[in-house]
């Protein structure tokens, strides 16, 4: 048996115990292991030190994603602000499709819904392609469908600040699509890929939601309702967004709070609120984080304290980032994270139907109905 098999093997066992333990321990309640999961924006970072981005996926990264009970995670490609992202585009799908090769017991690729269908079923964890900025185009729309047909499956408009199609959530005139971003909806729409919305403007999510032929998502953001933070979204755009069908993913991070960390009741809270304004359909979870366990030690904050300066320099920081801002929520960290999240909503009162939808359902139903079968 050589490492890869052993690797298989070994993540195959360890997902039975977890979840034969879980159902011992759990008895009749919500029962995770049945439902679709979907992280709408999240990573599949590596948590061994050292390790590059480009390189294949570490044993304790095989463990965590056979641990995690996850269908699909929306892996992000490109969000940089300078330099070919185009070719960068194209060789992050290149990383993407190696490392799926490289682990392909636990990993496999989201292109059509069916795609979706089969991770389910053969417990693996499904990587759906997007970026989060669209500074790759450079006007050329062509460039849409080409990476659409390596892989690339849901495009964000702009990335908080204004590009060529349209402004972000930092931009204080808010100005909305420009041309160029209406000609994008529509190719968007024409090539299947889900549009997102997050960190886009006010106006830009209302313009691009009015003008989108098919149903889309704000993958990942918060209730601005509950907390007036520029990358949380007003209820007004999201009962438009659930009008068009769309979905909204609720993030795992600390602009949920009005400062410092965001909480468990604090996620809760949002996604409650969410879920009043949307209706259960129209939720979903964008963590825009890991499936491994953060280490919250000084090491973490620091990483976080330089992050948060090196985006301030570059003009892309949104208020509440930095050391004492965690980009997860302490109580769900780690591969067990959506699984206590559902028990914990079970303990609720949520109905089991709409706790499958939040975890995935909803995400699903909208991809299918973009992508096709």
């Amino acid at each position: 048996m050589n490492r890869r098999e052993f690797l298989g093997a070994a993540s195959v066992v360890l997902s039975e115990r977890i979840r034969a333990a879980s159902k011992a321990r759990s008895g009749p309640a919500f029962d995770y292991d049945s439902a679709w999961v979907i992280d709408g924006l999240g990573t599949i970072d590596d948590p061994s030190p050292g390790d590059l981005p480009e390189s294949p996926p570490s044993t304790q990264l095989v463990r965590d994603l056979a641990e995690c009970g996850i269908t699909a995670v929306n892996v992000t490609l490109e969000v940089g602000t300078s330099g070919d992202l185009f070719a960068r585009t194209v060789a992050k799908i290149a990383s993407f499709d190696e490392k799926v090769a490289a682990a392909e017991h636990v990993l496999t690729r989201v292109r059509s819904y069916s795609d979706l269908q089969r991770a389910k079923q053969t417990h693996r964890v499904g990587l759906i392609y997007n970026v989060q900025n669209t500074l790759w185009l450079e006007s050329d729309l062509a460039r849409v469908a080409t990476l659409q047909a390596l892989g690339l499956r849901q495009v964000q408009l702009t990335y908080n600040v204004r590009n060529a199609v349209a402004d972000g959530c930092l931009e204080p005139s808010d100005a909305g699509l420009s041309h160029l971003g209406r000609d994008l909806v529509a190719e968007l729409g024409r090539s299947r890929v889900v549009m997102d919305l997050s960190h886009a403007g006010r106006t830009t999510i209302a313009q691009a939601i009015a003008l989108a032929s098919r149903p889309p998502v704000i993958s990942h953001t918060g209730c601005r309702d509950l907390n007036d933070h520029p990358r949380n979204v007003f209820d007004t755009e999201l009962r438009a967004l659930a009008d068009k069908g769309g979905v909204v993913g609720i993030y795992f991070m600390p602009f949920l709070a009005k400062e410092g960390t965001a909480h468990d009741a604090d996620l809760i809270r949002h996604l409650e609120h969410a879920v009043s304004v949307c209706g259960e359909d129209h939720v979903g979870l964008g963590t825009d984080g890991c499936i491994s366990t953060v280490t919250l030690d000084d090491e973490y904050r620091e990483r976080l304290r330089r992050k948060a300066a090196t985006r301030a320099a570059r003009g892309v920081a949104a208020p509440n980032e930095g050391a004492d801002a965690y980009e997860l929520i302490p109580e769900y960290n780690g591969p067990g994270k959506f699984r206590r999240l559902a028990a914990d909503l079970a303990r609720r009162g949520w109905p089991d139907p709409r706790i499958a939808k939040i975890l995935g359902g909803n995400f699903a139903r909208v991809y299918r109905e973009v992508w096709g079968i």
